[in-house]
């Protein structure tokens, strides 16, 4: 049973909107989310310099701290830690907006600098991607200011806080409805030359940027949708520099009314996202990045992994998982049989790396081959019926760290072809994907269907495949001490998806 003693709260009370988090300590080094609330707020809206939060937007944020703090309240959380960024920073009455909330709601708010939101901003990109060797730059986009990290691998280079906020901009710059051309050209103007200032006489080449805030889950949602996807979650999804273009292009022609009903774009930040996709647009080529990652976390997980730490709920550091490491423990709490997963997972691996020179498949087809007969069986968890269909649904909605919501989707479905119907396109999970993906999915749950009817009998009794590839078969020698009938009966009887999609015919047979 859970402690309540092993609960943590943190609130970000941001430019635009205020956002509020539980979590729950598990296993001493880890956390799983209870609760996630957000609320936009506006709270920089008329912020001008020397200026103080307006009245309007005091009560806003009054009314969604009291409504936060009886959620928190609600799960019995022990420690709650709430920062405020660039809106009470720049605030003339920030002091008394602390006290007035420490009065009406019982929080105590830390006023925090640009470069402490950096920070923040890295600890959760270090917890949640793995850039190891790679030129990076990490950025979050709020509403008031826009925070840079730069980074090669996990070493963090420099800290960079700047006022080129969604909020800030669109108030400073954009006044036409739909958006002048010169007022755009204006926007940029100051962006570059803001950025310039700050990075001048460094090397500001990065290969990608790892991006947060509302304004970038606001972009991956939008390209979700003109793509014709349809991912339950952003987080680890990529754009590219051509999209960012194409959308901007977009977002400009449109007025307010038109921006609202955008699919993937919250109509309340209608008003603000063509500053804020402008502002991606000049990063992406101040940087000379290409891609860009989402990171759906952004401050509030850096804050609860720093306050995890401060208050002593976990052991040392917060340990970060690897991609096999995340999908064994989701793959454990499903209750899957662990000793079949990995008999399916080693034979599946075997046979890809016979396959994989001849039919282009490559690391990533392989890890996402790995994760679905690691969880191929985790539909056993709601029942044994129709196990296979659990498994999909099961895994969509999993956690599986390392993987972009295109691949999670692939993995599911590899996963769901592992017994019973072959791929049909009036499957729905399997019709949402192009025509590429289909095609991988059918050569990748050919061969989990090929390993799972090797360990039929569930007490891995084939030790080792021998695979000899020619233009038109392959030949399987199973090994084993036993007698492996049963094995060979069973591969055989599963063989007719791999057979179809890899266009071989496969023979089965004892070493």
């Amino acid at each position: 049973m859970t402690r309540r003693g092993n609960r943590l709260a943190a609130i970000d009370i941001g430019t635009n909107s205020i956002r509020c988090i539980v979590v729950e300590v598990v296993n001493g080094d880890t956390f799983r989310i209870l609760d996630d609330e957000k609320a936009t707020v506006r709270l920089g809206e008329s912020l001008g310099d020397g200026q103080g939060i307006a009245p309007a937007a005091w009560e806003r944020a009054m009314e969604t701290l009291l409504r936060m703090k009886k959620i928190v309240d609600g799960y019995a959380v022990e420690h709650l830690e709430a920062v405020a960024t660039s809106a009470v920073r720049r605030a003339a009455n920030r002091e008394e907006f602390i006290r007035v909330v420490a009065e009406r709601t019982g929080i105590r708010v830390a006023v925090i600098p640009g470069e402490e939101e950096a920070r923040l901003v890295s600890v959760s990109v270090l917890h949640n991607f793995d850039m190891e060797g790679i030129r990076y730059g990490m950025i979050d986009i709020g509403g008031g200011s826009v925070e840079i990290v730069t980074a090669l691998g996990n070493r963090i280079e420099e800290y960079y806080s700047l006022e080129l906020g969604a909020v800030t901009l669109s108030e400073k710059f954009l006044r036409s409805d739909p958006v002048a051309r010169d007022e755009l050209l204006a926007l940029g103007k100051h962006a570059r030359i803001t950025l310039k200032e700050a990075f001048e006489g460094e090397d500001a080449k990065a290969h990608c940027l790892v991006a947060s805030g509302g304004t970038i889950t606001s972009v991956a949602a939008m390209i979700m949708a003109i793509r014709g996807e349809s991912f339950d979650s952003v987080h680890g999804y990529e754009v590219l520099r051509s999209d960012v273009v194409h959308l901007l292009a977009m977002l400009v022609r449109k007025s307010l009314r038109e921006r609202r009903g955008i699919p993937g774009l919250n109509p309340d930040r209608a008003d603000i996202i063509v500053a804020g996709v402008a502002v991606v647009d000049e990063l992406m080529k101040f940087f000379g990045a290409n891609i860009l990652r989402v990171n759906e976390r952004g401050i509030r997980e850096g804050l609860i992994l720093d306050s995890l730490r401060k208050h002593s709920l976990i052991e040392g550091k917060v340990r970060r998982r690897n991609w096999r490491t995340a999908a064994q423990e989701f793959g454990r709490s499903c209750l899957v049989d662990e000793e079949h997963s990995r008999q399916v997972a080693r034979l599946s691996l075997e046979m890809f790396d016979v396959l994989a020179g001849a039919f282009a498949l490559g690391e990533r087809e392989r890890c996402m081959l790995e994760v679905a007969a690691l969880l191929h069986d985790t539909g056993y968890f709601i029942n044994y019926s129709s196990h296979h269909k659990h498994s999909y649904h099961l895994i969509r909605h999993a956690d599986l760290l390392g993987f972009t919501p295109r691949e999670r989707e692939i993995i599911a479905n590899v996963a769901r072809y592992h017994r019973k119907s072959l791929p049909k396109k009036k499957h729905e999970g399997f019709a949402r994907l192009s025509e590429p993906d289909r095609m991988l999915v059918a050569r990748l749950g050919g061969i989990l269907r090929l390993a799972d009817g090797l360990d039929r009998r569930r007490n891995c009794l084939v030790k080792q495949l021998r695979c000899e590839l020619s233009n038109r078969q392959l030949r399987i020698f199973l090994l084993g001490k036993e007698d492996l009938a049963v094995e060979i009966f069973a591969g055989t009887a599963k063989g007719e998806l791999f057979e179809s999609a890899f266009q071989l015919k496969l023979v089965l047979c004892p070493a």
